[in-house]
């Protein structure tokens, strides 16, 4: 890998960062690298020499996301091995990241029809480490006997991590009001998760 001097470090930083917001409020389609350029404040010819296509620039933001996942995760090496209480962290963790880009995932959902190759090649790499790790977790605890023998924890971890990211959207949309917080929200979907998935003897667990 090059290593960059700090000033161009800084541009290619600037240069990521424009181009998640113009991306989250133009689209794929309608992002192009003149704005992002502007919004980073630099010439389209200084994009151009960090990143020779738009679609190099949205490769390495979602790459960029990743690395900021991997960062969060990190929080999380040591687990307890209590379902509930490892589940709620590990929850809160993903809350943080998809709120940090609710933009931006609302948009490649938006564009997921028009640009499906696009948008599910950077929706699924920038969301894979979350979702490997805890895939890894529930297949230790079948190991372990604190996790039902018969779960498949792809899908598991498919369905819990959709209750998640539909939480997180339906508070930037509706208006509805609701009698619960976020914090409850997250609560109440682990407990529903944990419920679902613990082995019989492990039913005390959550008393």
């Amino acid at each position: 890998m090059t290593n960059l001097s700090p000033g161009k470090t800084q541009t290619r930083d600037r240069l990521i960062k424009a181009a998640i917001e113009v991306f989250a409020a133009e689209g794929i389609t309608g992002a192009t690298t003149r704005e992002i350029a502007r919004v980073a404040e630099v010439s389209e010819v200084t994009l151009f020499r960090h990143f020779p296509s738009k679609e190099q620039l949205l490769a390495t933001v979602a790459e960029q996301i990743k690395t900021l996942e991997i960062q969060a995760l990190s929080q999380q090496e040591e687990w307890t091995q209590d379902l509930w209480r490892d589940l709620l962290h590990y929850a809160q963790l993903y809350d943080q990241m998809i709120e940090k880009y609710e933009a931006l995932i609302r948009m490649f959902i938006g564009e997921a029809k028009r640009h499906p190759q696009e948008a599910l090649q950077v929706f699924q790499q920038s969301i894979l480490p979350l979702r490997e790790k805890l895939i890894k977790y529930l297949q230790n605890g079948i190991e372990r006997g604190t996790v039902r023998s018969d779960l498949e924890c792809p899908l598991a971890v498919d369905q819990f991590t959709g209750m998640l990211l539909a939480g997180m959207l339906r508070r930037h949309v509706s208006s509805i009001p609701r009698d619960y917080t976020p914090e409850h929200y997250l609560e109440a979907c682990v407990e529903l998760f944990v419920r679902n998935i613990q082995a019989s003897v492990s039913s005390n667990s959550l008393s």
